[in-house]
């Protein structure tokens, strides 16, 4: 058994993998039609998320503060995603099915927080969901698949590497510490980007995959 704190204590987004090991070398093959449940649930609550985003966009504006309720409500939304993800085909890194709740899971192989801001700056708001955030949005973008120049036909690199990873784990019921430590840090940089453009820190995502 392996572990990664894809994002250390001293960023403001705070994401932990643990590989878990053995992983059944079948699974990952209806893994997605195990998760049409949650993709359901997930499509209404990112409605809800975005509708969340623009509200407390008003309020960040006019009054510095992310309104508590909201910004912990995104978090559950977040929180649920990123289960899903790594149980699912972001990673393939464990078969504990994810639970349906917005609440921290702290048992659960992966886990994700951001440290609430008790302030927020209220001119950085109008411009760094889009404008500061397109270098970012753009690397992600490869890493998703969902770069507007992209074909339709590309996955991005990070359902590529998790299929090799999956591949390789139905061959040899191993799954490759390598192209784990790099699926690592594709989330890691991913999460950060999706909290800094939600609004919910100030702190600009650096460029790496490492720590």
């Amino acid at each position: 058994m392996s572990e990664h704190d894809l994002l250390p204590g001293g960023q403001p987004v705070l994401v932990h993998g643990r590989l878990e090991e053995p992983l059944s070398r079948w699974l990952w093959l209806v893994k997605w039609l195990l998760l049409i449940p949650h993709y359901i649930v997930l499509a209404f609550l990112f409605i809800a998320f975005s509708l969340v985003t623009v509200v407390a966009f008003f309020a960040i504006l006019f009054t510095g503060r992310y309104p508590r309720a909201l910004f912990d409500f995104n978090l559950g939304v977040l929180r649920w995603w990123w289960r899903v993800s790594y149980y699912g085909y972001s990673a393939l890194a464990t078969d504990q099915y994810p639970p349906f709740s917005l609440a921290e899971k702290p048992d659960y192989p992966a886990t994700l927080d951001i440290p609430y801001p008790e302030r927020l700056s209220r001119r950085l708001v109008l411009v760094k969901s889009w404008l500061l955030a397109i270098p970012h949005l753009l690397i992600v973008g490869i890493f998703s698949g969902s770069v507007y120049w992209a074909s339709s036909d590309w996955p991005g690199l990070t359902a590529i590497l998790a299929l090799v990873a999956g591949v390789v784990l139905l061959v040899t019921a191993r799954y490759p510490r390598d192209v784990f430590d790099l699926l690592v840090g594709l989330n890691r940089w991913s999460w950060r980007v999706v909290a800094y453009v939600a609004l919910m820190r100030d702190e600009y995502p650096p460029f790496r995959l490492a720590r």
